[in-house]
Parts: structure tokens; sequence; C-alpha cells
């Protein structure tokens, strides 16, 4: 008996190019800021004022660090088992070269902790309460400098030593430290149930347990609230050479200092900037892509879970709405919003679509990792306007389900598509990337299983949803890489998830997305 052949279509989704300062386009994040500078060329040079919290070694690591930003950061010579031309690597040429930004070390607002009493604090024996008594001390002294000072700092960098690495994060076992007795049990771990005292037991100290012991979801949290972005660094990637072990190596693996200090650059660009260092070119009018978060709120004694949707414009502009916490988990990995509150969280998105280009978007693309109920789905369309089409697009990441290869020492090109049929697909975000001649991973990249699950209108052409997708990849402003595996509205769903079902961020109102990064 013959079977009829079926033979799948792979196609190539060219490299999506990014635009950069007076109109030029790249498809490399480096060479454009090098060649161009950011999208928004300033007139001229602009001077970021800078806070900075840490213990007196921290702070005199941050200087040091900051003076060589300024200048030209060369990529190190290769090893002997480095390639000879390593084009994944770029010399950083100083961040106001590269940035149009001048930083005055010595104008930086310094606040020092004090290590001992940072030491102290994270020995409490209550984990919950030493990681608050932490990230107090740090954050304590931002409040303390709102409240005293006038000149207005741009940026909040915290300095960390390693001890907050150590014993400020979940589960972190704090084995062979002396600890000592604070006002919880070491046990405790939740709010104390007690409804009937409610109005009579003052429970504020037991607000701790509303957060999740990390000092670094703890901070973004709290300054959620005060209107301050902030960058976290370590001191061990401030001076690695401060850090020796026995064999005189760093203690910690790092990425080559040109690439550090790119990464730091872009980050402090973004987080100081009205405008993104880069958007994407080429792109379509009226276009909106939203990527649904949701995250169960620890220690929820109704198990009620965190919604929020983050929007992201065609350019790459990216703002985040809170949405209302309920009963929203249906199954292991399913959430799922009841209709009223689905109408009124895309509404509300839409309104600043509005508000900001003056009309309601035409293609309204909304991503997740699972499915839309119909309730849901018919509350989506509800909330559009006439005129726009809502298009839901389920993106998943695969665990080697699905494997190509090719003749040659690299994997297949990112880019590369399996069509499956006008729904279906599989793209490869990850793979050989012929301008940096390498691909940069671990093993054989796993394509991202993308399926267009419903659209109000018109079902776009599924080249057309990939060709968006391999654009997210490319507008991670919190590091200068040449891609990402995963969109934005994807990649960053856990992260705003993380913050705001923390009891610290309780209602914060929509902030841009690098109040979260």
């Amino acid at each position: 008996m013959d079977l009829p052949e079926q033979h799948l279509e792979v196609i190539h989704v060219e490299e999506p190019e990014l635009s950069f300062g007076h109109g030029q386009t790249c498809d490399h994040p480096k060479d454009g800021l090098f060649l161009y500078g950011p999208h928004t060329a300033l007139a001229r040079s602009r001077e970021v004022s800078i806070g900075v919290v840490g213990t007196k070694d921290g702070l005199s690591y941050f200087l040091n660090w900051a003076i060589a930003l300024g200048g030209f950061v060369p990529v190190p010579p290769p090893k002997k088992t480095d390639k000879a031309n390593r084009l994944h690597l770029s010399n950083f040429p100083g961040l106001e070269e590269a940035f149009g930004l001048i930083v005055s070390p010595g104008e930086f607002v310094q606040r020092t902790i004090d290590l001992k009493a940072l030491d102290e604090a994270t020995r409490t024996l209550n984990q919950h309460e030493a990681v608050r008594k932490a990230v107090d001390l740090y954050v304590n002294e931002i409040e303390r400098y709102d409240k005293n000072e006038e000149k207005t700092v741009d940026v909040w960098i915290f300095v960390l030593p390693e001890l907050i690495f150590e014993r400020c994060k979940p589960l972190a076992r704090r084995s062979g430290l002396d600890l000592t007795m604070g006002e919880f049990s070491k046990g405790k771990r939740e709010k104390s149930d007690l409804p009937l005292f409610r109005d009579v037991i003052d429970q504020t100290a037991e607000e701790i347990f509303d957060d999740v012991p990390d000092f670094h979801r703890q901070v973004k949290a709290r300054l959620l609230k005060l209107g301050h972005t902030s960058q976290l660094i370590r001191e061990t990637t401030l001076a690695p050479d401060k850090f020796l072990n026995r064999a005189g190596y760093p203690i910690r693996g790092l990425q080559d200092p040109a690439t550090v200090a790119w990464n730091m650059a872009t980050g402090l660009y973004y987080k100081t900037q009205a405008e993104p260092p880069w958007k994407l070119a080429h792109v379509r009018p009226s276009v909106c892509y939203i990527g649904l978060v949701f995250k169960m709120i620890p220690n929820d004694p109704q198990q009620h879970a965190c919604c929020a949707a983050q929007m992201f414009l065609n350019e790459g502009d990216a703002v985040v709405f809170r949405g209302a916490n309920g009963p929203w988990k249906t199954g292991d990995y399913e959430f799922h919003l009841k209709a009223p509150e689905a109408k009124k969280l895309i509404a509300k998105v839409l309104e600043t679509f509005k508000d900001k280009h003056g009309e309601p978007p035409k293609e309204f693309f909304i991503h997740g990792r699972t499915t839309f109920s119909e309730d849901e789905w018919n509350a989506f369309e509800e909330a559009a306007p006439e005129g726009t089409n809502v298009v839901g697009v389920r993106i998943k990441e695969t665990h080697g389900e699905s494997k190509l290869f090719r003749d040659g020492d690299y994997p297949v090109m990112r880019g590369t598509a399996i069509i499956l049929n006008d729904r279906n697909a599989l793209l490869w975000t990850n793979g050989f990337v012929p301008r940096l001649d390498t691909y940069i991973g671990p093993e054989t990249p796993n394509p991202l299983s993308v399926t267009i699950l419903r659209s109000s209108g018109e079902l776009p052409d599924i080249r057309t949803v990939l060709a968006d997708i391999m654009g997210l990849t490319k507008i991670n402003y919190n590091a200068c890489n040449y891609n990402d595996g995963l969109p934005v509205t994807i990649r960053f769903a856990n992260k705003v998830g993380d913050v705001l079902t923390m009891g610290s961020a309780r209602d914060a109102d929509r902030q841009p997305l690098k109040f979260y990064v």
C-alpha cells in the first residue's frame, strides 16, 4: 500500500533589524550603539545622577569600576582553546562614546552600609526576618535620602557582598553560621491566622511573611512604591581580583570585562532614559503585544493568584498593568481569569495604547504559555473596539521532543522554522548565527512551539507571527545580547510576577517594565 507522502515546509525567518541613532539600522545591538548611538540620539552627552548603597569596600569597588566604564574596556586576548576570531565579543568603547552618557564618580550619592550590621542581620534565626532586616538596611537609606535631600537620583545601585547571595535567598542553608534569636522562631513562615482578633491584635510585624525571603525580589517590590529604578551588582562582579580562591582564581566565573561593561551600561541607559537604547526597525504600524502573567501569591490563605499584563509596543516600549488577585488557578499549570476581570485588564491596556497613539491598535497579540478559556476569550473580544483584531498565541519551550540537524560543526541557524500548518510551527530562536560565526548555547538547540489559538478577525499568517516573535527576542534592555531565546512577552513574565506577588508591592500601580528588572 502506498502511503501519501507528506512534506513539512522549512523556512528561514530573516534576522530582525534594530533601529539606532540618525535613522540607521543594524541587527547587532553592540555594533549599532558603537556606530550610530542610541535610537533617540541626544544632542549632547547627558550626565546621569547615580546613587550607590553598599558597604565601605563595595562603594570603593563601584567607584573604581565606574571610572573604568567611562573609558575603553578591551576584550581579553584569546586563550589557547579559544577561536582566533571571536565575533561574539566586542570591545566596549566607553559609556559616552556608545551611549552619550556621562557619569561623575565624584558626584555619586553614596550611602554606606555597616558590614557588621549586615552580617548580624543576616544571622537572624528566622529566614524571613533576616532577609527583611537586610533589605531594610539598604532601602531605609534611600527613604532617608528622599526625605532629606533635594538632588534627584536617576537610578540607585545596590552593591552587594557575597553574604547577601549566600544567606538572603529562598532555601538558603546558612549552615555553619551562629544564628541569633530574633522576634520569630526558626520555623515560622506564615502570618498567624487570628480572624477573631484581627481588630485587637496588631500583626504588623508579621507582614514580613507576605514576602518571599528573597533579597532581590524584596528590593524591587519596595522600590516600586518609592518610584525608583535600581540595579543590583555583586562585589565579586565589580572587583573579581579581590575575591580569589586558594588557587588564585576568582571565586566565581564571570563574563569578560567588556561584556560586563556592555550589559551594565545598557541597563544603566534603559533605567535612566525615557526611551530604550534601540528599537525594532521596519515594524508594522499599530501593533501591540501583551504577555499575560499569573503567579501564586505566597502564603495566601485563599490560594489566590496575581494577574498582570505586560504591554510591548511595536517599537519596544513596555508597561506593566496589574490585574485583580483572585482564584485564577484552574489546574497544575493553568490559570484563567473570570470574564469581568479579563475584560477590565484588557480594556486598561487598550486605553493606554489609544492615549499614546490616538487610536486603538489594529493588531492586538496576546502571548501566553497556555490556552484561553471560552469566557476569558469572549471577554478579550468584548474589550477590544471594532477594527482591532485580537489574536491569541501560545508560545511554549520544548525540551528535546523535536530536533533538527544540519551538516557541519554547528546546529541549525537561528530563525529556522518548520511550518506544521496554518496555525502551528516550530521556531528555532537559538542556533548558529552567521554574523557571530558561532552558536552560543550548551547543547543542540530546541525550538519554540508556536500556536495561533484564536483570532477575532482574519487569521494572521503564521510566518508573520514567527517574524514578530523573532523581533521580540531582541529587545531585552537589561543586557546587550545579540538575542534571547524567548520573546520578551514570555521571558519577563516570571520576573514581573515575582515582584507583584510580594506583599511589599501591594497596591502598586502600573509602571514601566524597567522598574521590575
